[in-house]
């Protein structure tokens, strides 16, 4: 067999090992998904309209900087959405009555998603505005506004979260996913874009902070890295699959703490307004507000912060 006869040879082979995905989508063409450069280039012009000057000179006329930006980002995106549409269904593997039918016009169905989507960017840069002034006030490293918009790498990964939540949120398929882990890979922060995320949330240095699908964080959270707030457990179903959209991540209050290493699991684990969580701590147990959870002789103890003082972390 020559090297043009094994090419063809091998073409054959591999056809039958795409079935699957004809089966689940087919009236679409073979590997019809969103373009992960596409995105990418969508989610760069958002960072360049909640910051401008991020990527290109800051401009001089911000009504027309807008305009256009935005202009550019539908152009890029709404055929992306169209393309995601259809995987609404998908991962229901025997569920193929779940399937929606009546999205049969993917074109007005994905214009009416990303005019939604729109809307959500001025409340999105005002949350932004509080991420930045939480990371400046936080890290006495901080010298300017400038240099945590610029240079702080848990501020591009809240961002592209908040993103990424409002497409989450629309029931957008695969684009969500695709922008966070893209930045997961360039700052090591995973965030789920399901995650629910008050204003005023700081990651100090960020590296390895992992944040599951159903977390819920309140207003002025402070994480440092390392951190990681899981799933203990899940259920399984008859055919022994997870069970999914049930709450699985621990719901982390307003003004809390949480210093490096430190792993919170659980559905049911609530850690209380005003909490303190020392490093190194493993904890799949609620705290009250206001409590310091330290690690001593091997044990964890949560106490309360009104009589303690002098410990150092942060109080």
């Amino acid at each position: 067999m020559n090297l043009s006869e094994q090419v063809k040879h091998t073409a054959e082979e591999l056809l039958p090992l795409y079935a699957q995905e004809e089966r689940d989508l087919p009236e679409r063409p073979l590997w019809q998904h969103p373009c992960i450069h596409s995105v990418a280039e969508a989610r760069r012009i958002l960072s360049d309209i909640f910051f401008p000057g991020r990527y290109h000179s800051e401009p001089t006329h911000y009504e027309t900087f807008f305009i256009k930006q935005l202009e550019a980002f539908t152009a890029i995106l709404l055929p992306e959405i169209k393309k995601a549409l259809p995987f609404r269904w998908m991962g229901e593997a025997d569920l193929k009555e779940s399937r929606d039918e009546s999205l049969t016009d993917l074109t007005q169905e994905s214009e009416r998603l990303i005019q939604q989507f729109i809307s959500t960017l001025p409340s999105i840069r005002k949350l932004l505005i509080k991420d930045v002034e939480a990371a400046y006030n936080g890290d006495p490293a901080a010298l300017s506004y400038a240099e945590v918009k610029l240079a702080y790498p848990g501020l591009l990964a809240i961002m592209i979260h908040r993103v990424a939540h409002e497409f989450y949120q629309l029931n957008i398929p695969l684009i969500p996913r695709m922008m966070s882990e893209a930045i997961h890979s360039k700052t090591g922060i995973d965030i789920h874009p399901g995650a629910q995320i008050g204003e005023g949330f700081f990651i100090d240095h960020g590296t390895g902070v992992v944040i599951g699908e159903t977390t819920r964080i309140g207003k002025n959270v402070k994480l440092y890295q390392g951190v990681t707030l899981g799933a203990k457990s899940f259920p399984l179903d008859e055919q022994g699959r997870p069970i999914k959209h049930i709450q699985r991540h621990p719901t982390v209050e307003d003004d809390v703490i949480i210093y490096a290493n430190s792993t919170i699991l659980g559905g049911d684990t609530i850690i209380g307004a005003g909490t303190v969580v020392a490093g190194n701590v493993f904890l799949m147990q609620s705290a009250p507000a206001n409590s310091l959870v330290v690690l001593l002789a091997g044990e964890v103890q949560i106490r309360s912060r009104n009589t303690i003082s002098g410990h150092g972390f942060g109080i």
